[in-house]
């Protein structure tokens, strides 16, 4: 058998491996924060929306509440009194 010249890898420094990640994670960001900040909300009736509250449950004690009458997912206005299906706990 013939003995064939295999390269060598070139060291790779711990400095080199950390600034490709801050690239990485840089670039991962300015992706991100590019995005659309307003994302399309559903309509009422998508969401099963209502005025009134339903089994305790209504907008003011929801975590996708935007006082004083707004929504992250349903668009219009949105009573603090309503409900719909997407409703989720208030954390805290």
């Amino acid at each position: 058998m013939t003995d064939i010249a295999r390269p060598r890898p070139l060291p790779v420094s711990r400095r080199a491996i950390l600034g490709h990640g801050v690239v990485c994670v840089t670039g991962a960001a300015a992706l991100l924060s590019s995005a659309t900040p307003a994302a399309a909300k559903m309509a009422q009736a998508a969401a099963s929306y209502q005025g009134s509250p339903k089994g305790g449950h209504q907008c003011d004690n929801c975590s996708l509440f935007q006082p004083p009458a707004s929504c992250q997912l349903v668009e219009g206005n949105i009573s603090s009194s309503g409900w719909c299906k997407f409703w989720a706990k208030k954390g805290g």
